[in-house]
């Protein structure tokens, strides 16, 4: 019988991207210089950093105003002001800043500084999540598949922290070509007994299977590509993995 495989293929050959570059010809690029070629049923995960750097999702530190409110929050915690200001305009929702900034983003993703970050970001500049992730991760599929003219899927990716475990992760915060989520109600266990719930959320196990060839320091790869793996397709996208206010237990 032959094992089932899924393989992570890492793309290191994409350069730094500024604001305007032209993302899946670059990626396109990369797969060539690799040797490789993108075939039916591959995933491609990409972080969430190069597709804001591409959209123009940057902001100087010199052009930013901070406000009275970030003032506050910055000196009771010994924030970065920008970096808070920055968190507030992006957010809907100040869930906590006591020790730790938690908002609730615009496109509802509950998480540290609404997702703004200054990490691989050029000098004096903070990046900002894509405004819209399913609606970016759209474009870039229908980019690729007219220029493959593969059925491939792609994932955006972000690193979050866990509110009940310690040490950040990978998650996806967009998505086409994949449904956010593989069903498993009906089919039936190891002992025949017929699963009445059991949904896993497939793009966030896919976007941690990237983590460890992505890195978070200067390893400059930002995109890699899922194998093998058999996903479910739907409509259910990124923003749905996002638990309503009235099913959030902590909140």
């Amino acid at each position: 019988m032959t094992p089932k495989t899924v393989s992570a293929i890492a793309l290191s050959l994409i350069p730094i991207v500024k604001p305007g570059d032209r993302l899946v010809e670059m990626i396109l690029e990369s797969v060539n210089e690799t040797g490789i070629d993108l075939t039916n049923g591959d995933v491609i995960v990409i972080a969430s950093k190069i597709v804001s750097k591409t959209e123009d999702r940057l902001v100087k530190a010199s052009d930013v105003k901070v406000s009275k409110r970030a003032t506050v929050i910055a000196e009771k915690n010994g924030f970065d002001p920008i970096h808070v200001e920055l968190a507030l305009r992006e957010c809907v929702e100040v869930i906590r800043s006591d020790g730790v900034l938690i908002t609730a983003n615009q496109s509802g993703s509950v998480c540290n500084f609404s997702g703004v970050d200054k990490s691989n970001a050029p000098n004096a500049e903070y990046v900002l999540l894509p405004k819209d992730p399913d609606q970016s991760a759209k474009g870039i599929l229908e980019e690729l598949v007219r220029e493959t003219g593969q059925k491939l899927a792609v994932v955006i990716s972000d690193t979050q922290g866990r509110p009940w475990r310690k040490g950040s992760i990978n998650v996806a915060i967009g998505c086409a070509g994949i449904n956010a989520f593989k069903h498993n109600k009906g089919k039936s266990d190891l002992h025949g007994r017929t699963l009445k719930r059991s949904s896993i959320c497939q793009i966030d196990e896919l976007a941690a299977l990237a983590e460890p060839l992505m890195g978070q320091a200067g390893e400059r790869i930002p995109v890699v590509i899922i194998r093998g793996y058999e996903y479910e397709e739907g409509n259910e996208t990124g923003v749905n993995i996002i638990r309503p206010r009235d099913e959030d237990m902590f909140r």
